[in-house]
């Protein structure tokens, strides 16, 4: 910053011009005053040397005499003109008046000669001779002064170069004075400007560091004045610009935090349509479409047509709208509102929500009801048939009445194994599971199950074997639970392994106990791998279960080596086999 434009400057050229403008007047003033000063006191001298040659003049008989006494009153610069009767002249011209080759004649006028000897008025007459070679103004100037008296009149004449010279060392002393002053008035202003500034200047630093975020620094109270006070003042603002931009602060990283956190996707718009803030779970949707659409996520900002539609109807009919988005397999609920600035609409705000979930249960929901409505629908119309026939004495024979009614009662052992599987799978899933964890001895245990199926197996002629590879006789876990288990899978794999193939449980240690259900079977297709563990889920025709299963058992399954705290996983190949892994972890 230039010094002449800061407040330094400005107020010391202030003062410094209002003082030279001051004395500029006052010097003036002054030389007009000392110059009309001293033309009236040498008129009024003048004056009384004419009234004094007058009165002897007047007092004398002799008048030649008279006027001899009266023309020696003058001095150097002085010339004295008595005229008697109006011829008679007695004159004492001295160089000093400057008018020493002028007659009276030369100098008075007739009409002013007349004016005084006739009239008997005084005269004051200022002329100018150009006579003399010297260039300064008063040098060419007289005064004249006339006095009447009874028989004549007295004229005296004087040089104004005595006046101009006095002038002259007067206007001296005053413009040396002036300078003097404005020298004084220079170092004065300076100083009072840079004392008065000084508190300004600091307020000015203080207030650039309070702009550049450091809110702790103070101004210095250097003074009691208006200054001082505003010093106060200003800090006072200080503290207050740092308590607000602190809860600012805080409410930003709360609602950052807020929005951070949050399950659901939050856009905020502004009313063109731009975005201006988004938490992560927008940002995954955003970065899905964009991926969709083949854009740039980094150079991109532009919203999906579905949103941008909602948005022209939210600023146009001021009321909330919602829709779905189906984008990359996931379903997202969006619900938008306006945001106002008082009473003006200034954008809107975008949830977003993914509802695959509650999409994907509604679907499980409605496939659920329909797998147990078509499961019960067989039993139901064989026992309603079955029933019927017994009613109307359709059996010929007590053969065909007992074969009648062992299909019947197969068809309610069916029925009953679907709703306990159904109450097991409802209090698994809920969370009412009870475990009885005990230490099983791991051989006993196994033979006991693979002796269940030994026949099954030899009757569609399928090797069924186990291998115990652990160096621990005794694991802990619900040994009725885990059985259920590991029964519905050699039971699937028995069921789903041909002629001449092999089921093998293999059990092992990995950080707990690893059990494999190995078999050569027909597989699982890949879109269907990701589904065998869901509720009345129905594979390829090949993977169907026979009349006696309920499509329940991988699912609770599941949801008992899920209340061990473990994992079961599958493995599968189309012709070639599957494996079902059941890992179990060590209890303390």
């Amino acid at each position: 910053m230039k010094f002449w434009r800061s407040v330094v400057g400005k107020l010391w050229m202030t003062i410094l011009f209002l003082v030279i403008v001051v004395l500029s007047i006052l010097t003036i003033l002054l030389l007009e005053f000392m110059e009309n000063y001293h033309i009236k006191d040498a008129e009024q001298k003048l004056t009384q040397l004419a009234n004094k040659a007058a009165i002897i003049m007047e007092n004398h008989q002799n008048t030649p005499l008279a006027g001899s006494i009266a023309t020696e009153l003058s001095d150097k610069l002085t010339s004295v003109y008595i005229v008697d009767g109006g011829k008679t002249y007695w004159q004492k011209q001295n160089d000093g008046a400057g008018v020493a080759q002028y007659s009276l004649n030369e100098i008075i006028s007739e009409k002013e000669l007349s004016k005084v000897l006739e009239d008997q008025e005084k005269i004051s007459l200022v002329k100018s001779f150009p006579q003399t070679n010297d260039h300064n103004k008063f040098n060419n100037e007289m005064m004249i002064v006339g006095v009447p008296y009874q028989s004549g009149a007295i004229f005296v004449v004087q040089s104004l170069s005595a006046i101009n010279e006095t002038t002259k060392q007067t206007t001296k002393y005053i413009f040396m004075a002036a300078f003097i002053a404005i020298i004084l008035t220079t170092v004065f202003a300076f100083f009072l400007s840079t004392r008065i500034t000084y508190p300004l200047r600091k307020m000015r630093e203080v207030a650039i560091e309070v702009a550049n975020g450091k809110f702790d620094t103070k101004v210095p109270k250097l003074t009691s004045d208006e200054i001082g006070e505003l010093a106060v003042a200003f800090n006072q603002m200080g503290r207050q610009v740092k308590f607000h931009i602190n809860a600012l602060r805080q409410e930003k990283e709360q609602l950052s935090n807020i929005l951070s956190s949050m399950a659901d996707g939050v856009i905020t718009l502004n009313i063109d349509g731009t975005i201006l803030v988004t938490n992560p779970p927008a940002e995954r949707f955003l970065q899905a479409w964009y991926y969709e659409n083949g854009m740039n996520p980094k150079k991109e900002h532009e919203l999906p047509p579905a949103i941008e539609e909602l948005f022209k109807r939210v600023t146009t009919t001021h009321r909330e709208q919602v829709t779905e988005i189906t984008l990359q397999g996931r379903t997202w609920g969006v619900i938008m509102s306006s945001l106002y600035n008082q009473n003006r609409v200034r954008g809107a705000v975008v949830v977003l929500r993914d509802i695959t979930k509650e999409r994907r249960l509604d679907k499980l929901r409605i496939d659920f009801i329909a797998n147990v409505s078509h499961e019960l629908r067989t039993p139901i119309a064989m026992l309603q048939g079955y029933s019927e026939a017994l009613r109307d004495d359709i059996a010929g024979s007590e053969k065909e009445r007992k074969e009648i009614v062992q299909v019947i009662y197969d068809e309610s052992l069916r029925m009953g194994r679907l709703v306990n599987d159904l109450l097991d799978l409802a209090r698994m899933e809920a969370g009412h599971i009870s475990l009885n964890i005990q230490d099983v001895k791991l051989k006993p245990f196994i033979e006991k199950i693979i002796r269940k199926f030994q026949g099954i197996a030899k009757e569609k002629q399928i090797h069924l074997e186990y291998l115990l590879n652990v160096q621990m006789d005794s694991f802990s876990f619900d040994p009725d639970r885990i059985e259920q288990v590991l029964t519905n899978l050699i039971d699937n794999a028995i069921r789903h392994t041909s002629a001449q193939g092999f089921v093998k449980v293999i059990i092992s240690e990995s950080n707990g106990l690893k059990i494999d259900v190995q078999d050569s079977g027909s597989g699982i297709s890949e879109e269907d791998l990701p589904f065998v563990f869901e509720r009345f889920y129905k594979a390829d025709k090949a993977r169907t279960r026979g009349r006696a299963g309920t499509g329940l058992g991988l699912a609770i399954a599941k949801n008992i080596v899920d209340a061990h705290k473990g994992v079961i996983q599958v493995h599968s190949k189309l012709n070639v086999g599957t494996t079902f892994t059941v890992l179990l972890p060590q209890t303390s």
